[in-house]
């Protein structure tokens, strides 16, 4: 063959890669959809998108629907096709000082299993990882999966974590200069993403929380402890080493101070922590619930106006343990960051609850999965980790 035939060849594998590549994710964006609808979302020919179509429903990443279409007119029915959702998953965890939260999801973010389990703060690091291996077998066997059927794995921890994946966390000390992800290597053999939980919580609310029409945010964990998540122009932050919205380690904003000073023990029920109850006795007006809550947010307050000042963003969300308190949280911390800063941002609390974190670690889980979907035909199967 000569060598401008080779080139040639190479050229059209590449474009039909690249074809294939446009039609998966148009059926990823919205499913179903017929070939016509096909070739006008993606601008190819519908000869050229019949073809891959027919490619992509033999090798298992699309499927034919019988759903009917709305409004749909007299007469034989065009096919309609959807990406098969369903045909891997991804895991989020969130593993902090006192919980674990499994959520697992399918290819297009739907969570179909979570999980939640407190445990004691007093746990070894080591004892922390036996838990997290032991959950996670007997989470993925109550679904009937595998290791071998996750495709990508994300994993929230309370602390800093660099491009190398490896953690400094002051909260689990033991596990600082730790790889999580080669530790979890035996249990989960796919590709394991492991990143600062308050990280995990931005993008989170960027996908589908209180941020979603934002690009400039502050993500700030409000309780006994405090971090921040930062995101520009719609990406994550995370600075050089990670390090990026640590605002609680530094002694001279006071937040430790002032969370330890977050203190309610009135009427607790059972199991409950004393946040929760906090949280609750605010919500029900309870006066001196408000009292504790407003000195709490006088003492983080110039913390986080410093953030604001250096950051500026469009919206802080206020997320943690102190989110349940609800709309009263807001405009109590904007009282006292009137005086400190040049403007107030926007402030909104959370509403993704206790699954926030675990919900980034998918979001981050899919991400990874969607840069090794095909390019070119093959039959499907979980991307290869590296």
């Amino acid at each position: 063959m000569a060598v401008h035939d080779r080139a040639r060849g190479h050229d059209l594998a590449a474009l039909r890669g690249l074809n294939t590549a446009v039609v998966l994710r148009a059926l990823r964006q919205e499913s179903p959809r017929t070939v016509s609808g096909l070739a006008t979302a993606t601008g190819l020919s519908r000869p050229t998108v019949e073809a891959l179509v027919e490619e992509l429903s033999g090798q298992g990443w699309i499927a034919e629907t019988d759903a009917p279409a709305a409004g749909r007119a007299p007469g034989r029915p065009a096919r309609r096709f959807r990406f098969r959702a369903e045909a891997g998953h991804v895991v989020g965890v969130d593993i902090g000082l006192r919980k674990l939260v499994l959520l697992l999801a399918r290819l297009d973010g739907e969570v179909i299993a979570r999980q939640r389990e407190d445990f004691p703060e007093e746990l070894t690091g080591a004892e922390r990882i036996e838990l997290l291996r032991g959950r996670l077998r007997r989470f993925l066997a109550d679904q009937s999966l595998g290791p071998d059927d996750v495709w990508s794995m994300g994993v929230g921890v309370p602390g800093m974590v660099d491009d190398t994946g490896r953690i400094l966390s002051v909260i689990v000390p033991e596990w600082t200069d730790l790889d999580l992800a080669r530790r979890l290597a035996d249990d989960i053999p796919c590709r394991v993403f492991v990143e600062n939980d308050v990280n995990l919580a931005v993008v989170a609310e960027h996908w589908r929380g209180a941020a979603v029409l934002a690009d400039d945010v502050a993500c700030v964990l409000v309780g006994r402890r405090i971090s921040c998540g930062l995101m520009i122009d719609g990406r994550l932050h995370r600075g050089r080493r990670g390090g990026a919205g640590e605002l609680g380690i530094l002694p001279q904003l006071g937040l430790d101070e002032a969370g330890k000073a977050l203190a309610w023990d009135k009427e607790r029920h059972p199991g409950e922590s004393g946040t929760d109850a906090l949280a609750r006795a605010v919500r029900a007006g309870d006066s001196g619930a408000l009292d504790v809550l407003d000195r709490y947010l006088a003492g983080v307050a110039p913390g986080i106006a410093a953030l604001v000042l250096a950051l500026d963003p469009e919206l802080l969300v206020l997320s943690g343990a102190l989110a349940p308190v609800g709309e009263p949280l807001g405009p109590l911390l904007a009282e006292h960051l009137r005086p400190l800063t040049l403007h107030v941002p926007r402030i909104a609390v959370s509403t993704l609850g206790r699954e926030g974190v675990a919900l980034g670690a998918v979001r981050r889980a899919l991400d990874a999965v969607e840069t090794r979907l095909p390019h070119s035909a093959g039959p499907l199967r979980p991307p290869v980790p590296h």
